[in-house]
């Protein structure tokens, strides 16, 4: 009787919870790559192509994961105590459990609110020189009654050179507004939002990051690479076999509008032309572990239609319904992604990015004049026990991505919004992550990197079909890296990492100056938060 009775308060605290949302950044790999872990054995079900999680959604799955503590080893029995010494907020009724570090922790039966300070510094040593990247700021969030969900996150950041670029063919997040000061780069990041919920239905005003595709080294729809920009979200999962969402985003197009551009008595103010991103993605679970997503999404600027904005629409139909021709100021994509974990331990998984395709030329031997971008890979994981095993291939290309009217590329403040190494690119990945203890990761890892000649999207004619795939390499990047880091409280990290890398062809265009030819690189540091 005390079990049943001790159940039902269980389930009636993860109902309570469940009706409130604050997104966890993707940032924080480490507690994704364990609820990956845990779906890769078949203790919870995750579907992993729609990233961020909201906090109440990690806490609810490690829940699922404490009620089935026996298929656990002794490690992630103890990582999971670990991690719930955070998310249990979400899961307990007051304080009264063993509760991580915090700088201001509140909970009563209405108001939730926590408060936290981010530090870090990143330091890379090589031949090249010195150079860091250091940040501090600070995060919140917090729950007003069943439905209300709120956070908030700023992070000042110096970098001594930059790390990104719009350019650049790395995996570092963009940013936006930056200063320059003695060689060094300033800039500032303000990420939060706030959100309704109930037990099947989430609506969120946010500014944040978000990664659409299944991958271990970069998607191929939304990498969530670019800097954060203003979305309206909508997630509907009335049940178990149904997950829908939506976003609705204001993106900085970078091109000047020289019309409503204006001269003042100090200087010229820029204003730029407006851009907007729609987007959804359906994910349908056929079978236990087996989720197929479909999506679409559509760049637009300028275009006062309404349609854009209905979140159910197939875009490429209002794409060549609205307008007479193909330059009215719009560019449609579609995109599916299939995740499997029907086999204990592993991870299949596949997704396809198609910025245009034709049935007449897909089986001619120009088969680059359809504009996709694919994935294929594998994770593996406690097969052998306390480690995954990750292999991964992505091949995009020629003209994916890109789009001949400047103000409808598939970008934001000129970031690639898919893929990091673009059109005409393809990537081979090899990774292997081992946990000894608790808190302890090592990880080990390949990869192969190489992009083709830039083409000039016209969109005259059949200027842009059949245009060579990767015929010559105009960058390549080859490196093995060996990364250890170690969660000594929750949030709070010390990491060490040795990159061998060589990189060769255009790299004062598309790599950092401490990272260019071949190079044996150190770096370290410490971090609390994202």
């Amino acid at each position: 009787m005390k079990r049943y009775i001790l159940t039902i308060i269980i389930m009636f605290i993860i109902l309570y919870s469940h009706t409130q949302t604050v997104y966890q950044h993707v940032s924080n790999t480490a507690v994704y790559e364990f609820m990956d872990e845990l779906a890769n054995q078949k203790i919870i079900e995750l579907n992993a192509a729609i990233k961020p999680y909201s906090r109440i959604f990690i806490a609810t799955k490690l829940k699922e994961a404490k009620e089935k503590e026996e298929m656990l080893n002794k490690r992630q029995k103890k990582e999971l105590d670990f991690y719930l010494k955070d998310y249990n907020k979400e899961l307990m009724p007051d304080k009264k459990f063993k509760k991580r570090i915090d700088l201001f922790y509140y909970k009563d039966s209405l108001f939730t609110f926590s408060v936290n300070p981010i530090l870090g510094i990143n330091c890379m040593v090589n031949d090249s020189g010195t150079i860091y990247h250091r940040w501090s700021g600070g995060e919140a969030f917090g729950y007003i009654g069943k439905n209300w969900g709120m956070y908030a996150s700023l992070r000042d950041n110096h970098e001594t050179e930059p790390f990104s670029t719009p350019m650049y063919l790395t995996q570092s997040i963009g940013y936006g507004n930056k200063e320059s000061e003695n060689g060094g780069i300033d800039y500032s990041e303000m990420r939060g939002g706030i959100t309704y919920s109930n037990n099947w239905l989430t609506v969120a005003l946010v500014k944040d990051h978000f990664v659409w595709g299944n991958n271990y080294h970069g998607s191929n729809i939304f990498s969530g690479k670019t800097p954060s920009f203003a979305t309206i979200k909508l997630n509907i999962h009335p049940v178990k076999w149904f997950d829908f969402n939506y976003v609705h985003g204001w993106l900085s197009s970078m091109v000047i509008d020289s019309l409503r551009t204006y001269n003042y008595s100090y200087g010229k103010r820029l204003v730029y032309h407006p851009k907007h991103l729609s987007a959804n993605i359906l994910t349908i679970t056929p079978f236990k572990k087996l989720n197929i997503s479909i999506g679409n999404s559509i760049i637009y600027s300028e275009m006062n239609n309404i349609a854009y904005a209905i979140p159910f629409f197939f875009y490429k139909s209002l794409d060549h319904s609205n307008v007479t021709d193909n330059n009215g100021g719009s560019n449609s994509q579609m995109f599916f992604d299939i995740s499997s974990r029907q086999i204990k331990y592993v991870h299949l998984y596949t997704s396809f990015f198609i910025d245009e395709i034709s049935i007449s030329r897909m089986w001619t031997d120009s088969s680059q004049s359809n504009f996709i971008s694919g994935k294929a890979g594998i994770g593996i994981s406690n097969l052998i026990p306390n480690t995954t095993i990750i292999a991964e291939y992505t091949r995009t290309n020629p003209i994916v991505y890109k789009h001949f009217i400047p103000t409808t590329t598939f970008e934001s403040s000129n970031y690639n919004l898919g893929h990091y190494l673009r059109d005409n690119s393809r990537e081979l990945f090899f990774c292997l992550r081992f946990k000894p203890i608790h808190k302890l990761h090592f990880e080990i890892s390949y990869t192969k990197a190489e992009h083709g000649k830039d083409y000039e999207y016209t969109g005259v004619g059949w200027n842009d079909l059949g245009l060579p795939y990767l015929d010559s390499i105009a960058w390549k990047n080859e490196s093995y890296n060996a990364k250890v880091s170690y969660e000594m409280i929750n949030d709070g990290f010390v990491f060490f990492e040795f990159i061998s890398s060589n990189t060769t062809g255009k790299v004062a265009l598309y790599t950092p100056t401490f990272l260019r030819g071949r190079m044996k690189t150190f770096s370290f540091g410490i971090n609390y938060g994202f």
